[in-house]
C-alpha cells in the first residue's frame, strides 16, 4: 500500500472514529472514552502524515512509533467499549478491526524502516 492510500485510510479511521464518539453517551465514562478514543483516533492519520514528511531515516522511525502507539491506544479504548456494552456491538467491531489492521501494517512498517 502506497503513502497516498495510507493517508487517506488513516483520515477515514479518523472519521469513523469520530462518528463512533458521536454516538456514545453523555454519561461520565461515556464522554472520558470518548475523548480518549477520539483523541487517539484522528492521531493516527495527523502523526501518518507527519512521518511522511520526516526528514530523515531517524525522523520517520520515530514519528512511525508514535503513529503505532496511538493506533493501538484507539484498539485498546475499542475494545473497552466492546467489553463493557456501552455502545452496541456492531458500532465497534468493524473499527476494531481496522484498528488491528493498522497496527499490524505499523508494525511491519517500524521493523521494516528498522532493518534499512
Amino acid at each position: 500500500m502506497d503513502q497516498e492510500e495510507m493517508r487517506k485510510r488513516t483520515k477515514e479511521f479518523a472519521k469513523q472514529v469520530i462518528n463512533l464518539c458521536r454516538q456514545l453517551p453523555e454519561t461520565r465514562e461515556g464522554r472520558m472514552i470518548s475523548g480518549q478514543l477520539f483523541r487517539s483516533g484522528t492521531s493516527v492519520g495527523a502523526n501518518y502524515r507527519a512521518a511522511c514528511r520526516g526528514r530523515s531515516k531517524a525522523d520517520f522511525i520515530s514519528k512511525i512509533g508514535i503513529v503505532l502507539e496511538e493506533a493501538d491506544e484507539s484498539l485498546y479504548w475499542l475494545e473497552i467499549l466492546s467489553e463493557i456494552n456501552i455502545v452496541k456491538r456492531e458500532l465497534v467491531i468493524p473499527l476494531m478491526k481496522e484498528a488491528d489492521e493498522l497496527v499490524s501494517i505499523f508494525v511491519a512498517t517500524l521493523k521494516t524502516a528498522k532493518s534499512r
